[in-house]
């Protein structure tokens, strides 16, 4: 095994081992403070981090706001708490080794009021900014305002020329390196353009020779690229190490730091990490972002796809061969569809699968009573967590805070569920892991096979970093 020695990234000499930044109250200061502490850079999230109260308790995220953009607002301000909570926490443990960055998500809702107000407050705290998650073009406009490295999230060479080349030339000696997140093995939201088969993962050697390639047509010869997204142990990796043609490599480890005794997540997650299977974390398409996301297979992600097959199409009128009737809703509004549809309809209905619900798409969906007050009660108290969201319609940008369409029964709302599975401890931790959504790497199935974590082992954040700078 090669060894595994520091590099230069963010003007100083680090080991190039970086923590994946994973929001809402998972990739928190006291995790990221340990990575830092080890020598390598730890990720604080601040999206909808925690921030504690007088006693030290998480201050739970409750909204008040009657509208829904008064529930933004709100929103906002627990992000910057929380941001600078978990900055301050991290800074102190990490105790000036190693870099402490923090991560946005650029399609977060209100993510340049969060960025700017964890900065602002939080001052010489955070060494470095990391986003994705949509095409962060002015996060080198921020990072030039705080005098901050900045790192882009790119799942693509073509992605990282358009940033280059709209804001990103402007300051070129702030660029602390360029993530590529594989958009097949990475955990949570992928990148994966309409042209990638979402079933046909690709080598990421090639994908990342040609954005270094494309980096050194623009002086970029000694800016690192993090290789993240299916990073297990690092003797599977050792043609990329010292490789004169990717140049500086470094790596990050988002799936691994879950399992750890600094970890925030519930213990029930954890008991859950290490029962995974190989195919047991898959990508799916039912985030209100619109994105690909990576997520282990559950009750709920099983709830969702079964709402998508019980399925069909409508129309206001009689047309072609939609020429049975159907009523929709209390007022039982007359919506035509196929013979056949009708008939699949029928025997949803014998399981109880009787509430009809408008998507988008001119289509229906068919959930039980209880799903659809569900979803109706989500999408009114909706408080606007992401820049735009298919589920409730809102929109930050668009008039009347809407995105013009109908809101998608298809999915969920990401915010509550997140918050749930992440906070979910004590008796409620198995039933949660069930009935929320569990981001994870493809590669999370390793953790049960993997010798270090024999007998159900859970190291530090520190022997995780030794054990990973052993290779194996």
């Amino acid at each position: 095994m090669k060894a595994i020695n520091a590099i230069r990234m963010g003007g100083v000499d680090v080991l190039p081992l970086i923590e994946g930044g994973k929001g809402v109250s998972v990739s928190t200061g006291i995790s990221s403070g340990h990575w830092a502490a080890a020598g390598g850079a730890g990720t604080v999230s601040i999206v909808n981090a925690d921030s504690y109260d007088e006693q030290g308790r998480p201050v739970p995220q409750v909204y008040h706001g009657r509208t829904r953009r008064e529930r933004h607002e709100e929103l906002i301000r627990y992000a910057i708490r929380g941001g600078v909570a978990q900055a301050r926490i991290a800074h102190d443990l990490s105790g000036g080794r190693g870099r402490v960055h923090a991560n946005i998500l650029w399609e977060m809702g209100g993510a340049e009021d969060v960025i700017t107000g964890v900065l602002e407050e939080a001052p010489g705290l955070i060494h470095g900014l990391t986003c994705g998650a949509g095409m962060p073009y002015r996060l080198s406009d921020i990072a030039m305002r705080f005098g901050i490295h900045y790192y882009p999230i790119v799942s693509s060479a073509r992605a990282f020329n358009a940033l280059w080349k709209r804001s990103f030339h402007k300051s070129a000696d702030l660029l602390g390196g360029v993530v590529y997140e594989d958009p097949w093995r990475a955990g949570g939201h992928n990148g994966l353009s309409n042209t990638e088969d979402p079933g046909n993962p690709e080598d990421p050697f090639p994908r990342v020779l040609a954005l270094r390639k494309l980096m050194r047509t623009f002086g970029l010869d000694d800016t690192p690229i993090i290789m993240a997204g299916g990073v297990w142990w690092l003797e599977e990796w050792q043609d990329w190490i010292d490789s004169p043609e990717l140049g500086p490599i470094a790596f990050q480890f988002g799936t691994r730091p879950l399992l750890t005794q600094e970890s925030p997540i519930p213990d029930a997650w954890k008991r859950k990490l290490l029962t995974l299977k190989k195919g047991d974390v898959f990508l799916n398409r039912f985030s209100p972002t619109g994105f690909y996301s990576s997520a282990v297979n559950n009750p709920f992600l099983r709830e969702l796809q079964g709402r998508s097959e019980r399925q069909v199409a409508y129309s206001t009128e009689p047309v072609g061969e939609h020429t049975a009737s159907y009523g929709v809703g209390a007022r039982a509004r007359q919506v035509f569809m196929t013979e056949a549809d009708r008939e699949h309809v029928r025997l949803w209905e014998l399981e109880g699968y009787t509430e009809a619900m408008r998507t988008p798409d001119s289509t229906l969906i068919f959930v039980t009573k209880d799903k659809a007050q569900e979803i109706l009660t989500d999408q009114v108290d909706c408080m606007g967590c992401l820049s735009e969201c298919r589920f409730s319609n809102w929109s930050q940008r668009g008039p009347n805070y809407t995105n013009g369409h109908k809101a998608d029964p298809r999915s969920f709302c990401i915010q509550k569920t997140l918050q749930a599975v992440a906070h979910a401890h004590g008796d409620t931790g198995d039933a949660a892991m069930d009935n929320n959504l569990m981001f994870g790497g493809t590669n999370a199935w390793r953790f049960g096979t993997d010798p270090f974590y024999a007998n159900g082992f859970v190291p530090t954040v520190g022997q995780l970093v030794d054990r990973i700078l052993t290779g194996r």
